[in-house]
């Protein structure tokens, strides 16, 4: 299976990487393909609604010319994406929310003068997150709005990796986060085998 993390933090060395690389460290042992994509690095415009991507049932077909068109491949030829993101004021980060806003619109031919298909219809999404406060306050609402994110998409949602930071006098990885990723990750090959 060809696993897509589209990386929506800023750092580097931050708490969603510190997470997401033993999550696939275990992908990869178990044989999966892993492509990671920092949203941070690309050039990203924001949707502004114009429909061009509706003129054509068959591509993309963004106007924008910028860094969504290589990441719209990587999602299209992978099994499962992952939505990687800390999350800021209750939601995932602004990159993040921009690639979701145009992959809705690119990939859902809903909205021009017929409706049209799904052309990832079928795809597995997973979410990792990390935020400040207690999970069921924090990552909530994310979680919430990518359930229906996949449902309106015929995505399959598989479920939420969370971790909470307790501020920065606290080490935020450790062995049990760790053993929380890695299962994570054997509980998504179970179930998009």
């Amino acid at each position: 299976m060809k696993y897509c993390i589209l990386m929506g933090s800023p750092r580097k060395t931050g708490n969603t990487i510190s997470i997401t690389e033993p999550f696939m460290e275990e992908l990869k042992a178990q044989g999966n393909e892993v492509e990671l994509i920092w949203l941070y690095d690309k050039t990203i415009h924001s949707c502004k609604a114009c429909r061009v991507c509706q003129l054509d049932w068959n591509v993309f077909g963004c106007q924008h010319q910028d860094d969504v068109y290589p990441i719209f491949d990587s999602v299209i030829n992978s099994d499962v994406i992952i939505f990687a993101t800390p999350i800021y004021s209750w939601y995932c980060t602004p990159p993040m929310k921009a690639v979701m806003d145009r992959l809705m619109y690119g990939m859902n031919k809903f909205y021009g003068e017929e409706k049209g298909p799904s052309l990832w219809a079928g795809k597995h999404v997973a979410v990792i997150s990390t935020c400040g406060y207690q999970l069921e306050k924090g990552a909530d609402l994310f979680e919430e709005g990518i359930r229906r994110y996949c449902k309106h998409s015929n995505l399959i949602y598989e479920g939420m990796l969370a971790e909470r930071d307790m501020g920065y006098k606290h080490t935020f990885i450790d062995d049990l986060k760790v053993q929380h990723a890695k299962e994570f990750a054997q509980e998504l090959i179970q179930k998009i085998k």
